[in-house]
């Protein structure tokens, strides 16, 4: 599961990146300095792996992990082309959420694509292009489905109706997410459709390090204009996270972060916020070899959770053992936890829970 950044160029998209990443990209005052799409692969910061940590003191600790992916700044015209635009929009299409940067700061230094800092017009530019490029995509599947439709084909008429609905809703300059599906049918149909605009979108309010903490009244503006969209907004003052990752120890790292009034880096906050829009929860498994933070879909059941390990795992599933998170640190171990009865055993059906600390049998 990947969550893509897109933006304006210069809007701080690859800085942002390289916080977030041990990779780096390229990072210039100029537009198209990112153009093939790089991938990092991010640690989840999550205390609760920490804690793990220090009651069970393994060999070694795994974290959970997401794949965050830069892709270069789009421009008006992407959808017809204009800048890298055709290349851009497929790496997005690839990606299941997006992280959408707005510059939220002022700084004449930092050349703006449009000439002045206005995150409105910013996101407009962006969503105007996605929702061009959905608009192309499901003219041309409509195209092909009205004929069936004619002849009286009933899927190919829910599709039509779905497409039409979503057509309507763009052609009004709405995205694709603000159209529910209807029953399953639809839900299957929109995933199949893979339309950007109806990706979950993060909003992500770059600002200059004295408004990280309350923002400003540009991110004002963003939270005014976003109300209606089921969308998060950060805030977040990427170049001093920059900073912060230049940092070579934890104490220093905390003292900067105290300067500025926040009790952890932005990033953190943002790598948590991607991880759950794109619908993951954490398992553990915790013993001397290894504590290991696993990553699933929320909703998973536990032979599908055991798969994520092997899938001999899921394929020889006989039980999964369980102890919550909660249990485990108030009993300080597994066996402390069994004696209070806080040890359970759960089958097939059982889905898992954020936090629960397994273990699983199976049989091949």
């Amino acid at each position: 599961m990947k969550a893509g950044i897109v933006g304006l160029p210069n809007v701080g998209k690859s800085t942002l990146f390289n916080c977030l990443s041990n990779a780096k990209a390229q990072s210039a005052n100029f537009p198209f300095c990112t153009i093939e799409p790089n991938i990092g692969v991010v640690n989840v910061p999550d205390p609760r792996i920490n804690k793990l940590e220090e009651l069970v003191k393994p060999e070694r600790v795994q974290m959970a992990t997401v794949d965050i992916v830069d892709i270069a700044g789009l421009v008006k015209g992407a959808s017809k082309g204009e800048g890298l635009g055709n290349q851009f929009l497929g790496n997005i299409r690839e990606c299941n959420a997006i992280i959408h940067v707005l510059r939220c700061f002022d700084n004449d230094n930092i050349v703006h694509v449009d000439g002045n800092v206005n995150p409105i017009r910013d996101k407009e530019t962006i969503d105007i292009e996605l929702q061009l490029k959905d608009l192309e995509t499901v003219e041309k599947r409509l195209e092909k489905v009205n004929r069936a439709a004619k002849t009286g084909n009933k899927e190919a008429q829910t599709e039509k109706a779905l497409l039409d609905r979503i057509r309507e809703a763009l052609l009004q300059a709405k995205s694709a997410r603000t159209i529910t599906p209807q029953g399953n049918d639809e839900e299957v149909l929109m995933e199949s459709f893979q339309l950007i605009t109806a990706k979950p979108v993060l909003y992500v309010c770059n600002v200059d390090e004295s408004s990280a903490v309350n923002g400003n009244k540009y991110v004002d503006q963003v939270r005014e204009l976003v109300k209606d969209e089921d969308a998060e907004v950060i805030i977040l003052s990427v170049g001093a996270e920059a900073d912060i990752t230049e940092l070579e120890s934890y104490e220093e790292r905390q003292v900067f972060l105290e300067d500025m009034g926040l009790t952890e880096p932005g990033a953190s906050v943002l790598i948590r916020a991607a991880y759950k829009l794109l619908k993951q929860q954490t398992y553990f498994t915790a013993g001397v070899k290894e504590v290991r933070a696993w990553t699933i879909n929320i909703g998973a059941t536990a032979p599908q959770a055991a798969g994520v390990i092997h899938t001999d795992f899921e394929k020889g599933f006989i039980r999964a053992e369980v102890i919550s998170y909660e249990d485990y640190v108030q009993y300080g171990s597994e066996a402390k936890a069994k004696e209070a009865g806080k040890f359970k055993v759960e089958g097939k059906e059982y889905v898992v829970k954020d936090g629960d600390v397994m273990h699983f049998r199976f049989n091949v």
